[in-house]
């Protein structure tokens, strides 16, 4: 999630009728935080129930269901994702139990000591939620989709930089690249696939994988356990050294005894990742109205460029060498960055 812009921040129409049919009643309600999509966050106040958050998720852009589903599995499961207090469907309106303000983006900020300590823990929640069978009705996360997202870079980003690329070659050089981990018999599991500093919360009073607070997990996927992995430790919003990067790639290979086709998936896939996501945030400028996310691209381009020099991934760094020039990549986002 992200700071909430001023044309966010007044809560929804029904919030207040929501709150009191919860208990809930004169709680006062302040903007918290909004993210990509059309959902938007509030924290609420109540002098008998203490604070909580409010999620808005209007209808018909977004469906709580998901959430709802997945965050039941999860704590199920033994991991901390919020309780729901309470919800109404037809509205879109759910009220989540609170966190706290102690993120992992926010906490690394302050204490960048600390950073081997809390990407450890990071790393040791995908283990262990990795050795569940994955949450059950979840869409797959396989090739096909993986092909289908990366149509993002020559749908959207391609046009923003004003160059004109060869999408027969495009597909034939990741399907060269992605077919081996498609077929590497490594999942699937749970993908969480927003997995992040800025989706984890740090909860105070618990400890082990429940100290990990998780948020935006909505669009989970059934795919491959490199997937959040690389999501978590290739950051789009914040630098992590390419040390930790290397310490978490052998801690969870050490901890689930999986070799070298996880250390092929993991590059593999994080490149697919950063890849989409550079067309992302073109698609979020120029469809939805919100520049800022061009400010991200020159790191996207320094994590895929170092992705790119990984084995097994010269179908594709060749593919970009001949139809990417140097500056059309983070060059061309120099101002806005």
């Amino acid at each position: 999630m992200a700071t909430a812009p001023a044309s966010s921040m007044i809560p929804p129409a029904a919030a207040d009728d929501f709150l009191a049919r919860a208990g809930w009643e004169g709680a006062r309600i302040v903007p918290l935080a909004g993210d990509a999509s059309f959902r938007r966050y509030f924290r609420v106040h109540h002098e008998g129930h203490g604070a909580a958050v409010l999620m808005d998720a209007p209808p018909p852009h977004e469906d709580p269901r998901p959430f709802i589903a997945v965050a039941e599995w999860l704590t199920g499961r033994g991991f901390s994702a919020p309780d729901i207090l309470a919800r109404d469907l037809d509205a879109g309106l759910l009220l989540l139990a609170d966190f706290g303000d102690s993120r992992l983006r926010e906490t690394l900020d302050d204490a960048p000591d600390r950073e081997a300590e809390l990407y450890a823990h990071a790393t040791d929640l995908l283990v262990d939620l990795h050795g569940h069978a994955p949450m059950p009705g979840l869409p797959p996360h396989g090739l096909s989709e993986w092909l289908t997202e990366l149509e993002l870079f020559p749908d959207w980003y391609a046009p923003a930089v004003g160059i004109e690329v060869d999408r027969a070659s495009y597909r034939a050089a990741w399907e060269k690249v992605l077919s081996p981990v498609a077929a590497d018999g490594l999942g699937p599991v749970t993908v969480l696939r927003d997995y992040h500093a800025e989706n984890i919360m740090l909860v105070d009073g618990r400890r082990g994988v429940k100290h990990l607070g998780l948020l935006d997990f909505q669009d989970a996927l059934a795919g491959h356990p490199a997937y959040d992995l690389a999501s978590v430790l290739e950051d789009a919003r914040r630098d992590v050294s390419p040390e930790i990067e290397r310490a978490m790639l052998d801690r969870y290979i050490a901890a689930t005894g999986q070799g070298e086709a996880f250390e092929r998936a993991y590059w593999a896939l994080a490149a697919q990742r950063n890849t989409r996501i550079l067309g992302v945030f073109c698609r979020l400028w120029k469809r939805d109205g919100k520049p800022g996310y061009r400010r991200f691209q020159p790191r996207m381009w320094g994590l895929l460029e170092r992705d790119l020099a990984a084995p097994g991934l010269a179908p594709v760094e060749a593919w970009f060498d001949a139809n990417v020039p140097p500056a059309a990549r983070a060059a061309a986002w120099g101002e806005a960055a």
